[in-house]
């Protein structure tokens, strides 16, 4: 996630941290630099001028030329104003109304409105424990009605059905009648994608938002997109009273430009990141974290919640007290590891919230691969429950046999064998003495997919 900001940024503070002593011409040479990694990123002009401004001038002070670490105090100084031109802190949803609080989402057409939806029924079902009732407006695109229908099953939240010759104001006030005499907490009412510029559609979403008087207007918009995403933010603001916005493939986008942005052109929080395809994949935005993140500094809050969520804590307690019995450690336990490191959205995310890992050399991070996962997860699917508690007896022919179940090569089963049972010896240590650090340096290079 905005890699190319990030290299930019770290490359140029990295020149200023080993600055035995600040000058005006070496601040100023450095702010060049920052200025051209803004632009590049695609930052709105006015916020890269503001932001350099208030950099150059925090950094020409006093007690940062007198420091006794003045790069470090100019690193904090970029890390501080980043989040301040993001936004303080998390804007969290007003949710405090009488039930059902409805929630609108709008946004324009491909922005991938109506996933984003379903990720936040999701977000709000695990994080928030609330009913949530989905509903959709949108009329126009085939089969939009059908697929938040679908999203919601696979959810396991309810659905308001509607057709498509139905008005949209009318569904939308249908919903939240089913949604008040039916006791749901949240109604999530979804809107038909449609471009800024189309004033019929402009005036429909108006009527719908004046026959719900939602508690929360959020507009999601492509963070690829660039300044596109901050122009369109703000052309809605103007129609819509727009509380929040949630930026969707997040994960996807190398510059950052929309992030930095959006708050200091429309005055609106972004409240959500998509961070991926999967329905779980949606984080709450805290400018800090993400402002670290740019820096190289990792972010170990977001990581920590991730596992508190994602992580099946019986599996991993059962796993834990296995070991601590001197029990084996089986294929079994090795392939319910790695899925739980895939729920979390795999190797590269892990790495880009770890402290220190966006240093590593580009041609190792090249080398980090989330489809080994997969594979690695099929070739152990593909063997029997008694290969899987004893590889031992896993020889020629049942190699054979496991590649062709799993379409991959008979190498790659050799690989994962040596894998585990190194993997088996760490574990081993570990119950033996010298606990986490033993196995985190003996896991080097022997987990799917890390090659380090």
């Amino acid at each position: 996630m905005f890699d190319q900001l990030s290299d930019r940024l770290r490359e140029t503070l990295k020149r200023v941290r080993g600055q035995a002593r600040l000058t005006e011409d070496n601040i100023g040479k450095a702010m060049r630099e920052v200025r051209i990694a803004l632009l590049e990123a695609d930052v709105s002009l006015p916020v890269v001028k503001a932001f350099i401004a208030q950099v150059r001038e925090r950094a020409q002070g006093a007690d940062v030329m007198h420091s006794v670490t003045p790069g470090q105090m100019v690193v904090k100084i970029v890390h501080e104003e980043l989040v301040a031109i993001m936004g303080e802190s998390n804007d969290e949803l007003n949710l405090a109304a009488r039930p059902p609080a409805v929630v609108m989402v709008a946004g324009l057409q491909g922005a991938g409105k109506t996933t984003t939806v379903a990720k936040l029924a999701q977000w709000l079902k695990q994080r928030e424990h609330k009913r949530i009732l989905l509903a959709t407006t949108d009329i126009y695109r085939p089969a939009a009605i059908d697929q938040l229908q679908t999203l919601a099953g696979m959810i396991d939240v309810d659905f308001f059905p509607a057709s498509p010759d139905q008005d949209p104001v009318a569904i939308a006030r249908n919903a939240i009648d089913h949604a008040r005499k039916s006791g749901f907490d949240i109604l999530l009412l979804d809107t038909a994608g449609r471009l800024h510029v189309d004033a019929q559609m402009m005036s429909e979403i108006r009527a719908v938002h004046a026959a719900v008087d939602p508690v929360e207007t959020l507009f999601v918009v492509d963070s690829m997109t660039g300044q596109d995403a901050v122009i369109s933010a703000a052309a809605f603001n103007e129609v819509l009273p727009l509380s929040g916005v949630i930026l969707t493939k997040a994960d996807g986008d190398a510059r950052g430009g929309a992030a930095l942005s959006i708050r200091h052109v429309t005055g609106k929080p972004i409240k959500f990141l998509g961070t991926g395809e999967k329905l779980n994949a949606l984080e709450a935005f805290y400018p800090d974290r993400v402002a670290s993140r740019i820096l190289g500094m990792g972010d170990v809050l977001t990581l920590v919640e991730q596992v508190q969520q994602k992580v099946d804590k019986e599996k991993a307690a059962k796993i834990a007290n296995k070991i601590a019995k001197g029990k084996r450690f089986d294929l079994d336990d090795f392939r319910d590891q790695i899925m739980q490191m895939e729920k979390m959205g795999g190797i590269a995310t892990l790495i880009e919230k770890l402290p220190g890992m966006s240093g590593l050399p580009s041609q190792v991070l090249d080398q980090v691969d989330d489809k080994q996962i997969r594979r690695t997860v099929a070739i152990i699917s593909s063997m029997t429950p008694g290969e899987r508690a004893n590889p031992a007896m896993i020889r020629g022919s049942r190699k054979r046999r496991i590649a062709a179940g799993s379409g991959t090569q008979v190498q790659e089963v050799n690989r994962l064998l040596k894998q585990f049972t190194q993997m088996q010896k760490m574990m081993k240590k570990m119950r033996k003495g010298g606990g986490m650090a033993n196995l985190i340096q003996g896991m080097k290079g022997r987990m799917p997919g890390m090659p380090f």
